[in-house]
């Protein structure tokens, strides 16, 4: 990981809470996820590249929302999908 200062998207980040306890697509759907992430931009909840829908990925290409957070317990860092980097 590297530092938070290489990423040129920190303004997209914003005060977010998560819209769901779980994937929102994938509880939409019945289905089950890996690990969840959280938009900073949004609130959106996806699914991690782990899981088979990969849905933070999809919001991503969607919604150009450059940021995720890890929202799992104990992890604490952060991804710039554009700068391709990631800081905890």
């Amino acid at each position: 990981m590297t530092a938070i200062s290489d990423c040129s998207h920190l303004d997209t980040m914003q005060d977010v809470k998560p819209h769901s306890n779980g994937c929102e697509e994938c509880l939409k759907m019945g289905d089950t996820w890996v690990h969840l992430r959280l938009c900073t931009h949004c609130g959106h909840v996806g699914c991690c590249d782990s899981s088979k829908n990969k849905h933070a990925t999809k919001h991503f290409h969607a919604t150009k929302h450059p940021i995720i957070a890890s929202l799992e317990r104990g992890e604490h860092w952060k991804w710039c999908f554009i700068d391709e980097i990631g800081w905890e």
